[in-house]
């Protein structure tokens, strides 16, 4: 059942070791499915209402339908900073980075609000626009990297001239017929299914200015408040220009349709504000009149055989907290590659419920590891690669080569448990192994990133 006419497809699957995977993601007509399967009937219309114990579902089309067992894979809904502001737009799903595109065409200056993986990749791609990028850390990419990891990003986002990015080969899939007529475009409460990884491929990303690339990062800032134009001038108060180096920023004489202002007291104009601030579990038209047991962060908890509260009912992906005690080295992160691995875990674990076996949790829920590509660079994340809840008991390993690599690993008691790869380093393996084994590698000291030891060799 799904409330949009494409489904998403995974392809040109690659495991590229024990647990990191690399992936397209396509939109195919859901005829594709059915036509392949023909025990699969898809049904195009959104849920309305979940009636639990009575094992039943109602649609939005009026008719309902009965189900032995059922799992919940409606994925998150972006959180926006700012409801029902038209000039607010969030990016989560293929017709919201189409409407962005549109707006982009136009634009001389936006606001760009959140630090996440979509909001580093729409800075770095957007050309001929002027980017106020609005980040509430330190630094860049707080998400998957440290600020050590962001420095060495930084020069890519200043640089004029951009390097040609290496051909994408997914094959990009629209709704039939899109690109003729102006096909309706879901209202905003409905979803469409979320962005794949290449999201910003085969989109046209620039503005009306001649310039290639300008950005200006205001950290440590949250957006305070967001005026129209006509409140604005009302205020009178004083908005400011796009900072250049060289001098002070100055008063800003043109007016702009919105105006951003920051906890830091800042205000900017622009055009449009995109908000990528990160997205909520959708769980709304699940939660009514059900008993489901609810995670801190909005999601239905699941246990390890992906269950959730309420018997018969599963969910996998963005939709769900996992509230199993989690291996050391894994933990849950609203991605892609782990929505594949839940999706298809929950489905073996309702046939073995069906059929009365048992099953062991799935491999992939062992060591948490994502690939994924910032800035041009190949970026591997494997384990706790931030320490996170460590605590202060653990050390990091830096190396980095300017331009080029940037390896950290995150020690513990002499044992590996996260690394973060960007570039081509080749360790990705061999660190995948030196954290799974927990080897002790105190032996070894600062040699485990010396770039004459081919430690890949070392631990075969």
């Amino acid at each position: 059942m799904t409330a949009s006419p494409v489904i998403k497809a995974v392809t040109n699957f690659k495991q590229v070791s024990k647990t990191l995977e690399e992936f397209d993601v396509e939109e195919q007509p859901s005829s594709i499915l059915e036509k392949r399967y023909p025990n699969i009937k898809v049904i195009q219309s959104g849920v309305k209402q979940l009636k639990s114990d009575e094992h039943k579902i109602f649609t939005e089309d009026g008719k309902e339908y009965v189900y032995e067992k059922l799992c919940l894979c409606a994925g998150a809904k972006p959180k926006l900073i700012f409801e029902g502001n038209p000039y607010v737009l969030g990016i989560r799903d293929t017709d919201s980075a189409q409407a962005f595109q549109k707006n982009l065409a136009q634009a001389e200056r936006i606001v760009v609000v959140g630090n996440g993986g979509i909001a580093l990749e729409l800075v770095y791609e957007i050309q001929g626009c002027e980017v106020i990028w609005a980040i509430k850390d330190k630094a860049i990419g707080n998400t998957f990297f440290d600020a050590g990891a962001a420095e060495f990003l930084i020069p890519k986002l200043t640089a004029e001239n951009r390097e040609t990015p290496i051909e994408c080969k997914r094959t990009k899939y629209t709704v039939e017929g899109s690109q003729e007529k102006e096909r309706p475009t879901a209202a905003s409460d409905k979803l469409g299914s979320a962005l794949g990884p290449d999201w910003h491929e085969g989109l046209h990303l620039k503005g009306t200015k001649e310039f290639s690339h300008k950005v200006h990062i205001e950290i440590l800032c949250e957006v305070k408040n967001i005026h129209l134009q006509q409140e604005f001038i009302q205020l009178q108060r004083t908005s400011l220009t796009f900072p250049k180096e060289e001098k002070n920023v100055e008063p800003d004489q043109v007016l702009w349709p919105v105006y951003v202002e920051l906890t830091n007291g800042k205000i900017y104009g622009c055009d449009f504000i995109v908000s990528a601030t990160g997205v909520v579990p959708n769980v709304k038209p699940f939660l009514d009149g059900n008993n489901f047991a609810v995670g801190e962060d909005g999601g239905l908890k699941v246990d390890e055989h992906m269950h959730t509260s309420v018997p018969d009912v599963y969910a996998a992906g963005d939709i769900c907290t996992a509230a199993w005690e989690p291996s050391p080295v894994w933990h849950q992160m609203r991605l892609w590659t782990q929505a594949r691995q839940m999706g298809w875990y929950a489905a073996k674990c309702m046939a073995a419920d069906t059929l009365g076996e048992s099953i062991e949790m799935d491999f992939s829920f062992e060591l948490f590891a994502h690939v994924t590509k910032f800035f041009n660079y190949k970026v591997v994340v494997l384990g706790k690669y931030n320490a996170q809840g460590l605590g202060s008991e653990h050390e990091l390993m830096l190396r980095c080569t300017k331009g080029q690599e940037y390896v950290k690993v995150v020690m513990q008691n002499g044992r590996m448990v996260g690394a973060v790869l960007i570039g081509e380093t080749d360790l990705e393996e061999t660190f995948e192994n030196l954290i799974l084994n927990q080897m002790d590698l105190s032996a070894y000291g600062e040699d485990l990133l010396n770039p004459d030891v081919d430690i890949e060799d070392y631990f075969d």
